[in-house]
């Protein structure tokens, strides 16, 4: 993974390249197809979904969004050690992309968290 950056937006799309950039290079199987599938489906949803929360009309809408990272950060961690099961190799690229969606699904449970609903977007 690249130097982290505080910049959510470019964290988050750098967080989802990474992603695919290792899928892309995943010889498919009939184990690692669905993984492949879901890994990138999670990896990429916590940037469009920052990108949405970014754009939020209201408080709670943002809030909502946030919500929707925290989660795809948290589904991406499991694809990553299912990943590594499947894939003993890649143990070493998958373990930094689980530590960094790990560090995503905390920034967001604390912004989920201190959103303050009554507060103009």
């Amino acid at each position: 993974m690249p130097a982290k950056t505080y910049d959510l937006e470019e964290r988050t799309a750098k967080f989802g390249e990474a992603v695919v950039g290792l899928c892309l290079s995943i010889h498919e199987t009939a184990v690692t197809r669905p993984l492949i599938s879901q890994l990138v489906r999670a990896g990429t949803s916590v940037g469009a979904n920052y990108c949405e929360a970014d754009d939020a009309e209201t408080p709670r809408d943002f809030r909502h969004k946030i919500g929707l990272c925290r989660k795809e950060a948290r589904e991406t961690k499991h694809w990553c050690r299912m990943m590594t099961k499947a894939l003993p190799s890649l143990r070493e690229t998958l373990v930094g992309l689980w530590q960094e969606a790990d560090e995503l699904n905390r920034i967001f449970a604390k912004i989920f968290r201190t959103t303050n609903l009554d507060q103009k977007p």
